[in-house]
């Protein structure tokens, strides 16, 4: 018989992970929505600050996983991999890149507690959607580019 019980130092972990990772994708956004420039600018402004408050909603809901688990939510943000290029392009393709590493730290979170608790089950799930969708908009995005 499996173990159904979970891990919950190795969640934690996880959330902890994914908790600074967002945080750090609250800077990134933040830091792009100002770089922007051109005809487009106003909309992907737009576009990047609502990804930053979404990054820190997505931050706040892991560390009160955390919390809720006996854990310690970390005081420490992921690094941010600064390129320099600030074309939208380039912004649009960093972006895609950040949210196919969240989307991994999801299914990361996923994997240990599927089948072992329905509520982080669900969670984790409902994250991946997010970013999935997220991912797929900005390679939308990115199409003009191509």
């Amino acid at each position: 018989m499996a173990n159904n019980k979970i891990n919950t130092n190795e969640v934690c972990d996880i959330l902890n992970e994914i908790m600074e990772y967002e945080l750090a994708g609250v800077v990134r956004y933040t830091h792009s929505s100002m770089m922007v420039s051109g005809p487009y600018r106003l909309p992907i402004v737009t576009f990047l600050k609502e990804q930053a408050s979404e990054s820190l909603m997505h931050a706040q809901l892991a560390g009160e996983k955390i919390a809720g688990l006996d854990g310690h939510p970390s005081q420490k943000i992921a690094k941010i991999q600064e390129t320099n290029r600030h074309t939208i392009k380039d912004i649009l393709e960093e972006s895609l890149e950040h949210e196919l590493h969240a989307l991994s730290l999801y299914k990361k979170l996923l994997t240990s507690v599927e089948n072992k608790s329905v509520y982080l089950e669900e969670y984790a799930r409902s994250q991946i959607g997010e970013e999935e969708q997220h991912s797929l908009e900005l390679k939308i995005m990115l199409k003009d580019f191509s």
